[in-house]
């Protein structure tokens, strides 16, 4: 699986806690466009990217994505041109007469135009052009990567693996101010720096984190910066303060589902992500079958369709979880695993505009069925479909949706999230001082 993105560049040191960004990414069989299924060549012996590699990308786009059979040829050659020529202007290498072909419409005939004003290759523009192509699809399981190169000495970063603003793979407009840390790795340079969650993030290189009421979406690159400096404001006391903050080694953690007794009957579960095995783990830790379980997924980026399913069959049996429709054809229903017995316990499940994917999948199977209860803030929106990984011949991949998701009730999800009972947004002030009024309702609930 590919793993989630930790607020795009804000997070400089992603941990490995992080869930799978997509419901599942999995090697795809070859295309006639080139895509291929063997094993990646490590970063360091991996070809550099060609004007082959683009063509790969291109038709397997146009063969693999969800529209790609309908899809408009000339919009896909458009963005990737766009993104290519930005590369040249901002590295100072833009060429005289450089300009995108007349296109028709037709893939073969608009390729082999494309290709012919490109020229020698350059990586970087070429790199540029295929993930600004993947990124005009507009879909947020789409997606170009490229395997980091093995760092020597172990991974980098700041430490900051959290911030308030984060709705699924991005930041969120419709965030409200303050803009507040929300995680940070032990042992990191931001928790050397005394930097902790629930701190609020007043600037980044004097760039600030709303404009009015307003997410600044500039704060994303002003965060890229090794180092950068942040002034920080503690709520329970009020100061603010300047801190540089450079990367440094950082310890990963790896995803572990954790639980504590919350009272008589009721035992909270922590679900960082619906990764291989997920469900099972959950499942472990309710075997004395509590009255209640409060189940937190806030911050869930996502996984694996089938945990999804598996857990669900812990709290219902026979129910249709949500539907994948192909571009054509019937949708599949998916459902509940009912060879998992269950627990018999009411339900309970805290959200966040975190919550994305696979956790958006979850959620709604519970809402729509009438399964528990639902506290915090409506999910994130991000649940176009399930993403397979085509790998091309410069070690990368293109993740590409094949089905769309809908809900149990056929609702659309995707761009909208999955609202939730009562509203119990946690606050920076929560975090500093450690309440939990996700929790709070929970337990007034039961």
């Amino acid at each position: 699986m590919i793993r989630a993105l930790c607020v795009a560049v804000l997070v400089a040191a992603c941990s490995i806690s992080a869930p799978a960004s997509a419901l599942e990414a999995s090697p795809s069989a070859t295309t006639d466009g080139g895509c291929t299924t063997s094993t990646p060549p490590p970063p360091q012996s991996a070809p550099p990217t060609s004007v082959n590699t683009l063509r790969q990308a291109y038709f397997c786009v146009l063969d693999n994505y969800y529209s790609g059979p309908v899809m408009d040829s000339k919009e896909l050659l458009k963005s990737a041109f766009a993104a290519y020529t930005q590369n040249l202007m901002r590295r100072g290498a833009d060429r005289a007469g450089l300009r995108l072909p007349a296109l028709t419409g037709n893939r073969d005939t608009d390729w082999a135009a494309f290709a012919k004003v490109l020229g020698a290759d350059d990586p970087a523009a070429l790199r540029a052009a295929i993930t600004g192509m993947v990124a005009g699809l507009h879909d947020n399981h789409a997606r170009a990567v490229r395997p980091a190169p093995s760092q020597e000495g172990g991974p980098t970063g700041t430490g900051i693996v959290g911030i308030s603003a984060r709705q699924g793979q991005r930041l969120d407009p419709a965030a409200r101010p303050p803009l507040f840390i929300t995680g940070v790795l032990p042992g990191s340079p931001a928790a050397k720096a005394d930097i902790r969650p629930g701190d609020i993030i007043v600037k980044a290189n004097g760039v600030p984190a709303f404009i009015g009421n307003t997410v600044n979406q500039s704060i994303v690159e002003a965060f890229a910066t090794n180092p950068v400096k942040l002034t920080l404001k503690r709520p329970t006391t009020g100061r603010t303060r300047t801190v540089e903050l450079k990367e440094g080694l950082i310890t990963p953690q790896r995803p572990a589902v954790t639980s504590k007794k919350l009272a008589d009957g009721v035992t909270y579960v922590q679900l960082p992500g619906f990764y291989e095995g997920a469900a099972d783990q959950v499942i472990a830790k309710l075997r004395d079958k509590p009255k209640a379980v409060v189940l937190d997924l806030r911050g869930n980026g996502g996984g694996s369709p089938r945990e999804v399913t598996r857990l669900l069959g812990a709290f219902a049996h026979g129910k249709v979880t949500s539907y994948f429709c192909p571009l054509k054809g019937e949708c599949v229903p998916n459902r509940t695993d009912d060879s998992v017995p269950l627990l018999g316990s009411r339900l309970i499940v805290l959200t966040d505009r975190g919550c994305a994917s696979a956790c958006e999948d979850f959620s709604a199977a519970v809402k729509d069925n009438d399964l528990g209860t639902l506290i915090g803030t409506r999910t994130a929106g991000a649940v176009s479909g399930p993403s397979q990984a085509y790998l091309l011949d410069d070690g990368s991949a293109v993740l590409l949706p094949k089905v769309r998701h809908l809900g149990p009730a056929r609702e659309i999800i995707d761009t909208i999230g999955v609202p939730v009972d009562h509203y119990a947004p946690m606050t920076a002030l929560d975090l500093a001082t450690g309440r939990d009024p996700g929790v709070a309702k929970a337990l007034a609930l039961l």
